[in-house]
């Protein structure tokens, strides 16, 4: 062939594969515009099982559920365990597609954030899915005259633990293979299903889970379906994801509360040693002092800077609706901020404030510190530089409340505790099955997709590079106004019919 036809054949071999990915997209969407009833029956129906990681009665119920929704479907299903005994399992199926060369696994968790019901919107409940207008905090009303079968407006939002994060990603990885499927369109990889019960409180038992379990996870890529899209509204493929780890700190005063008159410039209080403690940690550009907070951070690449100057500018938006004069960062892009090491308060308390509050010393002062981590950086050693700040400041730590001989011999007590921590993980974004997921959720949007190095939360993706050996990516579906973790939490619907289509059009990449 003549070397001047080549360029005419490659634009040729592109339009026809977007042709093609666009008759498939099409599909897809009659499918489920077809059956928008029954699909949304079946999801709020899952969304009432309650969902809270520590019970472990109802996680059973919602794993039993996703078994049957997928053997409805056709798909081969069992839990999944691990070596411990009464972990809660993950839910695993497997397609095998004639002729495919390459496996993907499509991952979601089923488990939520603990919720308190009197934090919720009048009206709404956290396992009583309903539709909304819009948000509660925009002045989003229940939708009360909607009934089975009647239209539904994808404007709508659909209230309930877990709508979001992270049942969405289980409902909308099943209907795309139903989709596939129903309209005699195989998908084009072998395709495994995975879904954790455990995310939400650290992942505990997954590393055991896949240790067990390796010669039903070969693969060549997951895909998490996890997260939010990004802030504009844009389609995301994110790379990588940040570490985690929670530290527990408790400052100790008198043995019991005084009379602030009594026994005040005496008295040790516990809330001002605290806050005074936690102020040390960062100076007034919002810099970690924590010596060696961020010195094993691992530098982007070329590549990933340059994802991260295409990634759209939001943040004059995001003041606006969060009612912020000025970001925390010292000018510092936000998306710049997302691939360096936190340091937050998660939450602070000591004695009673309000309608409540009294005129005492408080006998303690109590902080969550929340630690998010990239590539690079170590949860232990993380720890450890915080602990040693601790001490630096006069601290002498515990892990158990003071005895009397302590509080004798040491003038400043605190006892840490941490949780079950992970390190951040990142795929190279020029790998090729990564560049064909690109590809693929592009042919979902006329808009560019955007491309994100890392996500600012956390999932424990490092596992899958640990102990599989396997490249991971994330593509998000919901919201990122969405309230995860948070009462009134939400996923608007045209997200949901739109992530059926994403993930329908990652099974059939080439």
């Amino acid at each position: 062939m003549s070397v001047k036809f080549l360029p005419i054949l490659l634009l040729f071999t592109s339009v026809t594969i977007f042709c093609q990915a666009q008759s498939a997209q099409e599909k897809v969407r009659q499918y489920r515009q077809a059956n928008e009833t029954a699909l949304m029956d079946e999801y709020r129906q899952f969304l009432s099982i309650p969902n809270v990681s520590a019970d472990s009665v109802n996680i059973r119920k919602n794993a039993a559920f996703i078994l049957q929704m997928m053997k409805q479907r056709g798909i081969a299903a069992l839990l999944l365990d691990g070596p411990t005994p009464g972990i809660t399992p993950a839910v695993f199926g497997e397609v095998k597609v004639p002729g495919a060369t390459k496996t993907i696994i499509f991952y979601a968790h089923y488990d939520g954030q603990p919720v308190n019901p009197k934090q919720w919107a009048e009206g709404l409940q956290p396992f009583v899915p309903v539709f909304i207008t819009a948000p509660a905090e925009q002045g989003g009303e229940i939708i009360t005259t909607y009934k089975s079968g009647d239209a539904i407006d994808p404007s709508w939002r659909l209230s309930g633990r877990g709508s979001a994060d992270d049942k969405a990603g289980v409902m909308t990885i099943l209907n795309a293979y139903d989709a596939l499927v129903k309209t005699k369109m195989a998908p084009a990889v072998n395709v495994k299903f995975f879904f954790e019960g455990e995310e939400e409180v650290g992942s505990t038992h997954l590393g055991e889970i896949f240790a067990k379990h390796k010669d039903k996870l070969t693969s060549d890529l997951w895909v998490i379906a996890d997260g939010p899209r990004h802030v504009s509204g844009k389609r995301v493929v994110q790379f990588g994801v940040r570490g985690d780890v929670n530290m527990s700190l408790t400052v100790y005063g008198a043995k019991r509360p005084l009379h602030s008159g009594n026994y005040g410039n005496w008295a040790p209080n516990p809330a001002m040693r605290l806050v005074t403690l936690l102020a040390s940690m960062k100076d007034g550009k919002d810099h970690v002092l924590i010596k060696g907070f961020y010195d094993d951070v691992v530098p982007l690449t070329a590549s990933e800077k340059e994802a991260l100057v295409k990634i759209p500018n939001v943040e004059a938006s995001l003041k606006q609706e969060l009612g912020i004069a000025q970001p925390d960062g010292n000018g510092t892009p936000f998306v710049e901020l997302l691939m360096i090491p936190t340091l937050n308060i998660n939450g602070i308390q000591s004695a009673n404030v309000g309608a409540m509050a009294g005129n005492i010393i408080p006998t303690k002062a109590e902080a969550v510190l929340d630690l998010r981590l990239v590539r690079g950086n170590d949860t232990d050693r993380q720890i450890s530089r915080v602990r040693d700040h601790i001490q630096a400041q006069g601290y002498h730590i515990i892990d158990h409340e003071p005895t009397d001989a302590e509080r004798q011999q040491y003038p400043k007590l605190i006892k840490i505790s941490h949780g079950h921590g992970y390190n951040a993980q990142r795929t190279p974004m020029d790998l090729p099955i990564a560049q064909k997921v690109i590809a693929a959720v592009q042919t979902t949007s006329p808009d560019p997709i955007v491309l994100s190095p890392s996500a600012g939360g956390s999932l424990p993706l490092y596992l899958f590079d640990t102990v599989l050996h396997v490249p991971v990516v994330s593509v998000p579906v919901v919201n990122y106004d969405n309230n995860q973790h948070a009462e009134n939490e939400n996923m608007k619907v045209q997200y949901l019919w739109e992530g059926i289509e994403i993930m329908a059009a990652i099974m059939q990449l080439k």
